[in-house]
């Protein structure tokens, strides 16, 4: 009997066109969807056929409640060695193998530096102005050479975006929870005392920390009011480390000079989503991962990790 592999949330129609998934289709019928899934009843009724489920990062939970209604899946395959949305204990208990893949760290680096500039220049409102025969030059650029960049962690994606940093020439900082100066002095940079000399001393601040217990609300209103007013907030890590309403809040009332979102509580955005409509805030939808070398990575390892289940010998697996 051939099984029926299902790949969530391709929004660019690119899934099957990033990968080689020959070594599979003699035994699996693959299907693509480009819409996103919010609701469990509708995942739960649109994934009840198949077998297998290829899902991005962590934008589809899967709690236990949604995989006792899939009695049919067998193998869940999740893009990254990490995810914190699926019940792994609900996927033994029902009989689930549950899969990763390898993940690039310059993707996210290389975001950060998109919004960081694009903040830091204006890029957005010139580009704007320009193409719409707008005023000529109308402001005033922040400049990058001697500032303080703040970095809340330098893991794997956080030093790469310190030394970008130190090849500007920025003053450059970072703060952790465990974070130790043998650490920082590897990366080149400064270790601040605080989360709250971090913040209060730098002009940009970048977050790159894993979500977790510790991190989740770690920048709400009292730690957005640490920031200066004329310095920018850049999260490409994850939304729910940031207040939302607060850093909103903190955009309408001018309290900061700009921010750079790639992540957001709710994803997709709903349409009427305030965030839309924020000043000073220049957004990407969750871009961070979105290449063609991280997508060839993702989809060609997830072939992978089918050919190994189909043959008894799963690997990658996450639990």
């Amino acid at each position: 009997m051939r099984m029926r592999c299902a790949v969530l949330d391709d929004f660019q129609d690119t899934a099957l066109r990033s990968a080689d998934w020959s070594p599979v289709e003699d035994r699996v019928d693959i299907v693509a969807f480009d819409t996103h899934i919010a609701d469990e009843d509708g995942l739960a009724t649109r994934l009840a056929d198949f077998d297998i489920v290829v899902t991005l990062r962590e934008r589809v939970p899967f709690p236990g409640t949604l995989l006792d209604r899939l009695p049919r899946l067998r193998l869940l395959i999740a893009s990254g060695m990490r995810n914190s949305v699926i019940d792994y204990a609900a996927a033994e208990r029902n009989g689930v193998t549950v899969c990763g893949t390898a993940s690039a760290a310059t993707p996210p680096v290389e975001l950060t530096w998109t919004l960081l500039l694009g903040l830091a220049r204006n890029l957005v409102t010139e580009n704007n102005a320009l193409r719409a025969g707008g005023p000529w030059q109308s402001t005033v650029g922040a400049d990058l050479h001697g500032r303080r960049l703040g970095l809340l962690g330098l893991g794997k994606i956080g030093s790469r975006v310190a030394r970008v940093g130190l090849a500007f020439g920025m003053r450059v900082s970072a703060w952790s929870q465990n974070l130790t100066e043998d650490r920082t002095d590897e990366v080149g940079v400064e270790l601040a005392s605080s989360k709250e000399q971090l913040l209060s001393d730098s002009d940009f601040v970048s977050v790159h920390l894993a979500l977790g217990d510790r991190t989740r609300g770690l920048l709400g209103p009292a730690e957005l009011a640490l920031l200066k007013p004329t310095a920018y907030l850049v999260n490409t890590s994850r939304a729910a480390i940031v207040d939302q309403d607060a850093l909103l809040a903190a955009l309408r009332d001018g309290r900061i000079a700009g921010a750079g979102l790639d992540v957001f509580a709710e994803e997709p955005l709903p349409a009427d989503h305030p965030l839309r409509t924020a000043p000073r805030l220049l957004a990407t939808p969750h871009l961070g991962y979105v290449s063609r070398a991280n997508y060839a990575t993702y989809y060609g390892q997830a072939v992978e990790d089918i050919r190994a289940f189909l043959a008894g010998d799963p690997i990658r697996p996450l639990g």
